[in-house]
Formats: structure tokens, sequence, C-alpha cells
């Protein structure tokens, strides 16, 4: 093992500049804002909250009518997908089913990322 001595005087400006570096990186975070189109929603979340049924939602795949990506054997669909579908009426649903599906999802992140940050 080495054992590196330098000056207290050199430590403390050593630290400043680590706990500026950290602060910038904490605030880029904080100004980091995610787009709602680019989020992610599985079936139960569409299904639900813009009230259609699991095997509507298959139709619409089954059709090509509806972009998606399966993970892990489960379908998960684009925010901006599920508004053309609405503006294209593919499906009828009205814009405050879509607005609490956006809304229901950045609270499910927030805690997911709270729970991260605890561990």
């Amino acid at each position: 093992m080495d054992v590196i001595t330098i000056e207290s005087g050199a430590y403390k400006e050593l630290e400043a500049k680590i706990n500026m570096i950290a602060q910038f990186v904490n605030d880029y975070k904080a100004d980091v804002t995610e787009n709602p189109d680019e989020t992610w929603v599985d079936n139960y979340d569409v299904c639900s909250f813009l009230k259609i049924s699991e095997r509507t939602l298959q139709r619409l795949r089954s059709k090509g009518l509806i972009s998606y990506s399966i993970i892990s054997g489960k379908s998960y669909y684009t925010i901006s997908e599920i508004k053309r579908m609405l503006s294209e009426r593919i499906v009828k649903s009205n814009e405050e089913c879509l607005k609490d599906l956006i809304s229901q999802q950045r609270l499910y992140a927030e805690k997911r990322k709270a729970n991260k940050a605890k561990k």
C-alpha cells in the first residue's frame, strides 16, 4: 500500500473541486426533463386508462394499427403511439384518459427513482 501525503490546503482545494463537480452533476440531472411522448407503458396501463379490452389491443397489434415492442413476453407502447391512435380515431377514447395515463406513469417513475435513491 502506498501512502501519499499532501498539504491540507491542497487537500481542501481538491475536496472543493470534487464537491463542485458533484453539485454540477446533480443540477444537470435535475434539469434533464423526460419527454412524456417517449415514455413506455404496458398493456395493463393502456387498457385501463383508455378503457379498452386486452383483446381490442391485441387486435390492433395483429392488424398493424399500433406499433409496440415486446420485452420478456410483455408488450409495451409509447405515449406518442397512443396519441396517434387517438388522433386518427383508431380507438374511441378521450384526451382526459390519456392525461390520466401520463400522470400515473410520471408518479410511478418518480416512486421508482425514489426507491433507487434509498438503496
